[in-house]
């Protein structure tokens, strides 16, 4: 792929973010010469930790909204993945202008020297099994089997300034969103190995239909080498098939869990056999042995906000579960304990059903509490699935996130366990899914004092 020469080039990044997504590729820019000018929607007060660690930089800022004359000399237009191109009026001028649109990741691929870039999308479990994938390419790398191993992408730092120190036979794992996917399609590219952990409603906000967010997942294949490889669960044949349509059915492969590596695996759930099953099947492709997949598979422990045991409190054991922002990642969770779940659910709306989601919780927990956006809609919807099950979860709802905990511990029993699973986004309390986190944990362990 060829990239364009950055050097002494005016540059507009769109979208600094409070949380610092614009920070990476701002300063990586700036490195490669290039003069740029950081704009955001969001004003200097709110972006003024992500603006702080950028003090160092010969950056413009034109903050609290978006000016049409930062487009007339732009070189190229850096849209961060949040930002819905297709609403966007800034982006539809840039592109009356001619002006050539990018992004953090497209810059990124496009300069990368390693031949072999493991890729893992998904709506659920992404996180999970790319960071599976680290830690086993992590044990090979100890091994000395490859001589570094990057990890990043939606999860993790941005690894544009860590460029300058790859080499071509180093290993490379992205976990790709599906708003990064939608993106590639202007470079066009996809990773040389492909993990696909599954394909559920998600963003539908953003996307619209479920056919323009698979369009979007399907990109981390439809541009393969000949030599690429994709992965897809063996149970599930409609994504396979959706491989097959997006023409990368030669290049198809599917994966099961193998009991070899299951006391290796640290981590609980059936969900997190199939996350190992997909990390076991491309590490095995890239040439690593059973034994250091294994040895890598026994070194992770899990993620924060993922499924993630927060403590145990009088015989109750409380699971952060905030990442969990669809209902089949908060059914995931409920099924991934034997023992009498207390469900907390509720959040932002991402415009998907719950009717299964609910249907499957009063059935098999033993209570649910519905809090925050949608909490009333979540409650009502129960209610009447509880109504006609026998026997039923016990169905309440409460103002506030502080008041969802404490209804579902005065719920739980000795023995129980307790998820906060929201199945929600966290934007209508929250300002992300961590800070939910967060907060959950502060409250319990706040049980023990």
């Amino acid at each position: 792929m060829r990239s364009i020469d950055l050097t002494d080039s005016r540059v507009v990044v769109m979208g600094l973010g409070r949380f610092g997504g614009g920070i990476g590729v701002t300063r990586w820019l700036v490195a490669q010469g290039a003069r740029v000018t950081v704009t955001d929607k969001e004003s200097a007060e709110s972006l003024r930790h992500s603006i702080e660690q950028l003090s160092d930089l010969p950056v413009t800022y034109h903050l609290g909204g978006h000016l049409d004359s930062d487009l007339e000399r732009c070189d190229l237009l850096v849209v961060s993945p949040a930002v819905n191109k297709a609403q966007s009026e800034y982006v539809r001028k840039a592109v009356e202008r001619g002006i050539p649109l990018s992004s953090e990741m497209n810059l990124f691929v496009e300069r990368c020297p390693a031949r072999r870039i493991i890729g893992v999308t998904g709506s659920a479990g992404k996180s999970t099994t790319t960071a599976m994938v680290g830690s086993i390419a992590s044990a090979c790398a100890q091994a000395g089997r490859v001589p570094a191993v990057w990890m990043g992408g939606n999860i993790g730092h941005s690894l544009l300034n860590d460029l300058h120190q790859m080499t071509a036979d180093d290993l490379v794992v992205l976990e790709l969103s599906s708003f990064q996917l939608e993106d590639v399609a202007m470079v066009p590219w996809s990773p040389s190995h492909a993990v696909i952990t599954n394909i559920k409603p998600n963003h539908l906000d953003r996307h619209v239909t479920m056919e323009a967010y698979t369009a979007a997942k399907m990109n981390i294949v439809r541009f393969q080498k000949p030599d690429g490889l994709a992965f897809v669960s063996a149970a599930d044949e409609p994504l396979a098939e959706e491989v097959r349509k997006a023409g990368a059915g030669s290049r198809l492969r599917r994966f099961e869990f193998d009991p070899a590596f299951r006391k290796a695996l640290r981590v609980p759930g059936r969900h997190n056999q199939d996350n190992a099953a997909a990390a076991v099947a491309v590490s095995r492709s890239v040439g690593i042995p059973d034994d250091l997949i294994a040895r890598g598979l026994s070194q992770f422990t899990g993620l924060p906000h993922r499924l993630e045991l927060v403590g145990e409190y009088n015989g109750v054991q409380y699971y952060n579960d905030s990442k969990s922002t669809t209902p089949e990642s908060a059914l995931i969770a409920l099924n991934a304990f034997s023992a009498p779940v207390v469900m907390m659910i509720g959040g932002g709306d991402k415009g998907m059903s719950f009717d299964e989601m609910c249907r499957q919780i009063v059935q098999k927990a033993k209570g649910v509490v519905c809090y925050g956006a949608t909490g009333p809609k979540l409650f009502d919807l129960a209610g009447r699935f509880a109504a006609a099950s026998t026997p039923s979860a016990r169905v309440e709802k409460a103002r506030s996130f502080e008041e969802a905990l404490t209804v579902a511990k005065a719920m739980a029993e000795p023995g129980d366990v307790v998820v906060m699973s929201p199945a929600c986004t966290s934007y209508d309390m929250f300002t992300n899914y961590e800070q939910r986190g967060e907060r959950f944990r502060e409250i319990v362990r706040s049980f023990a004092t």
